[in-house]
Order: C-alpha cells, then sequence, then structure tokens
C-alpha cells in the first residue's frame, strides 16, 4: 500500500500492470477518457479530437503513475542512478505531453496549439500519475488519507 517503495522497478513490471486493473483506478480512467471524448465531439477546438484524446490519454495511464513512482522514489531513496531514473521518467512525460501530440497532428493535418496544450497536459499527467499512483483499494487509500489529514 501506500506511493512510493524503496525497491522499485525501474521500467513497469507485471505487480505494476496487475496495478492498472483496480476497479477504481479503470473507473476512473474512464470517467476522464468520457470528459476528454465529450471535449474532442464537442468544444470545438482544433487540436482536440478523438484520435488525440485515445492514444494521449491511454499514454497517460499506462505511464503516468510509473513516471511519479520513478520520480518520488528516487528523490526520497536516492538509489543507485536515481538521478538516469527520474530522467527518463521526465523524458516519458514529456513524449505523452507532446511529442505524442506532435507526431499525431503532423500525420493528421491538424493544427497544433502546442504550447497550451503542453501545460495542460503536463499537469493532467502528473496529477493523473499521483491518483493512480496509489497501490492499494480505494477503500484503504481513503482511510490512509484521513489518518494523514488528522496527524
Amino acid at each position: 500500500m501506500g506511493f512510493f517503495d524503496p525497491h522499485y522497478s525501474v521500467l513497469p513490471d507485471r505487480a505494476y500492470l496487475r496495478e492498472l486493473r483496480r476497479p477504481w483506478k479503470l473507473a476512473t480512467f474512464a470517467m476522464g477518457m468520457g470528459w476528454l471524448l465529450y471535449g474532442a465531439t464537442h468544444y470545438g477546438i482544433g487540436d482536440w479530437d478523438v484520435g488525440i484524446s485515445i492514444v494521449m490519454g491511454g499514454l497517460t495511464y499506462l505511464l503516468a503513475p510509473w513516471s511519479v513512482l520513478l520520480i518520488g522514489s528516487g528523490l526520497r531513496y536516492r538509489r543507485r542512478w536515481w538521478w538516469a531514473h527520474m530522467i527518463l521518467a521526465i523524458s516519458v512525460a514529456i513524449f505523452v505531453a507532446d511529442t505524442s501530440y506532435v507526431i499525431y497532428h503532423t500525420l493528421a493535418g491538424n493544427p497544433m496549439y502546442r504550447d497550451a496544450n503542453f501545460r495542460a497536459s503536463i499537469a493532467f499527467y502528473f496529477i493523473a500519475g499521483t491518483l493512480w499512483l496509489y497501490r492499494g483499494s480505494l477503500k484503504d487509500m481513503a482511510r490512509e488519507f484521513r489518518q494523514a489529514i488528522t496527524r
């Protein structure tokens, strides 16, 4: 349970992938994707379509918790090569929040509002990663949160 781990795996492992199948994580991912798809079909923003919503939303769900784990555990435990782990995690975050956006819109021929997209996407990436990083049930997370704020 909890967030950071002194024995974290540098690459996502089976335990990490199992965590992504927790019902509360899948439910929050579905809600987030619903909002992204609604926005893609109703807001009329030139660089926001269904395809980029699926690409960036899916990559965020798969990779953001891992990025947050590497950064947080690296800073907290300072294992050997911790700084390289952080560079890797930040590079992956930039790939998801910016590079995938540029590749997709270049191939699709869509307009790009890269600066505005990056600011929003990188923030959502790390917020979602922090939420989905928790290893435990939603009930456990709520209990631990209550304990933390009452200390």
